[in-house]
């Protein structure tokens, strides 16, 4: 996995910048706002990602939503163009659905339940973003390669694309 063709290797693998496209995603509110700030920071700051093929990386990545599916549009680090991939977020809405869920108990636990409880919950919320990330991995792979980590992230950012606030 360490190796890409071409002799790249995932020391250049990773991104260096993550853009987020205006026109098909909407502002929102600042908290909101907030959460795709920190989950782009989380992303840029630590992360293993690189496209299947004879790519020079760092790289970096400009996503968009275009017809209910989502648009990786991958540069090289100077901006020329490497690869789009399109991915249906079909397989990744009830997983989403069930994170804002769960997230949503979590928040409500903090208010007014036990520390123990609260635990719980979380183990739960940590659990599904888990499975949300693995999906996210199953549905790059062949396109881009990334470590859990990575897709965590990944996934992180394309829950925050959907909060509303």
């Amino acid at each position: 996995m360490a190796e890409g063709q071409g002799g790249s290797t995932m020391s250049n693998g990773r991104l260096v910048e993550v853009e987020l496209d205006e026109a098909s995603i909407a502002r929102s509110t600042p908290d909101v706002e907030h959460e795709r700030a920190v989950a782009i920071y989380d992303l840029i700051e630590e992360n293993e990602f690189e496209p299947v093929g004879d790519f020079d990386g760092p790289f970096r990545l400009r996503l968009s939503i275009v017809e209910k599916k989502l648009v990786f549009e991958i540069a090289q680090e100077d901006g020329a163009p490497a690869i789009t991939h399109v991915l249906s977020l079909t397989p990744l809405r009830k997983i989403i659905k069930d994170y804002f869920l769960i997230c949503e108990s979590y928040f409500e636990a903090i208010r007014h339940s036990s520390p123990s409880q609260i635990e719980a919950i979380d183990m739960g919320r940590r659990g599904v973003h888990n499975d949300g990330s693995r999906i996210l991995m199953e549905r790059l792979e062949g396109k881009v390669r990334v470590d859990m980590q990575t897709a965590r992230r990944l996934f992180t950012l394309i829950c925050a694309l959907h909060w509303k606030g």
